[in-house]
């Protein structure tokens, strides 16, 4: 798929196959991930990507997200926090080097997706 990307990272963790129109939007998502791994120089941990609707149901996940449709990932990147990947993503849209999308905050990840239109998030605990 990418330098440092193989499409198995992408795959529902219930073990299902990946629809091919889901197939292509992982394609894109992988190149902006890899931009990404790219800027920063370290790996980057895919904890979860493609969710068919069973398996994002199962973990209640929302019904219109970008999961369903292979846009998005929830990510970690080696030595950094979830609020630092947040902000370092925010800054390369702005710098167009990222395609705008959605950008959310949690405890242990931070999730990117593609949908082209601007969606901020933070559900980190505050301290």
């Amino acid at each position: 798929m990418t330098k440092n990307f193989k499409i198995h990272e992408f795959n529902c963790k219930c073990g299902c196959k990946m629809p091919l129109e889901v197939y292509e939007n992982v394609i894109k998502l992988a190149g902006q991930l890899q931009r990404l791994r790219d800027y920063t120089g370290r790996p980057i941990t895919i904890n979860s990507a493609y969710r068919c609707p069973d398996h994002n149901s199962k973990i209640k996940g929302s019904s219109r997200s970008q999961h369903l449709l292979g846009k998005a990932a929830d990510i970690t990147i080696q030595s950094l926090k979830p609020a630092e990947v947040f902000v370092m993503i925010e800054d390369l849209i702005d710098m167009g080097e990222l395609l705008q999308g959605g950008v959310g905050v949690y405890d242990t990840f931070t999730h990117y997706d593609i949908r082209r239109s601007k969606a901020r998030w933070n559900y980190a605990r505050k301290v």
